[in-house]
């Protein structure tokens, strides 16, 4: 789950950088003034696995999320052990012939009813984990957006694109912003006060 968990934020943050700016450019807004060379783009990058490792934000709700995946797990197992013993009790008692038909029936029904119950409530828990991944994976790709926004004021860059695994063959290290994104991103990252008990 804590894999899947660190995919997804990472291909959200991919876009994230892909999209910061949605707007086209627009080629005829400034004539080109007479005389002035182009100098090309500025261009930078910056490693997603980095700021998935390091960003204070992102490992403290990397926590917060396995937590709940493993409460999730841990909730479903056992109900699902005592859905087993439940029917394997059941089993046993048919063979010694403890129940009339009726009520062998009756209590056959109970356990497809807990069946069920645990299926919906599988289904339900997961639903509500994704929605809470979905939601980080938002702050996430909007916190940083918006740093970079700020970060790019000074810095103007034409362009700053993610690298995660090899989805870029070759980059120079200069134009690596990494260390200094992060940096950034953990000294304007103002924790969530805790919740109290």
């Amino acid at each position: 789950m804590k894999k899947t968990i660190t995919m997804a934020a990472a291909a959200l943050l991919s876009l994230a950088f892909a999209s910061c700016n949605n707007q086209a450019p627009k080629v005829d807004d400034k004539p080109a003034a007479s005389g002035t060379a182009n100098t090309g783009m500025k261009i930078a990058y910056v490693e997603v696995d980095s700021i998935m490792s390091q960003y204070k934000f992102c490992k403290e709700y990397s926590l917060v999320l396995e937590k709940k995946s493993q409460n999730i797990q841990n909730t479903i197992n056992s109900k699902g052990r005592s859905l087993q013993n439940a029917v394997a009790k059941f089993q046993q008692d048919i063979q010694n012939n403890k129940y009339t038909q009726q009520q062998a029936e009756a209590v056959q029904a109970g356990l497809q009813k807990q069946d069920a119950d645990l299926r919906e409530l599988q289904q339900r828990l997961g639903t509500e984990f994704q929605a809470e991944t979905e939601k980080f994976n938002k702050a996430l790709r909007d916190s940083i957006q918006h740093y970079l926004a700020v970060y790019n004021k000074t810095k103007k860059y034409s362009l700053i694109i993610s690298k995660a695994g090899d989805n870029i063959l070759y980059a120079d290290k200069a134009y690596d912003i990494t260390d200094e994104v992060i940096a950034g991103l953990n000294k304007a990252y103002k924790p969530a006060p805790a919740k109290k008990k």
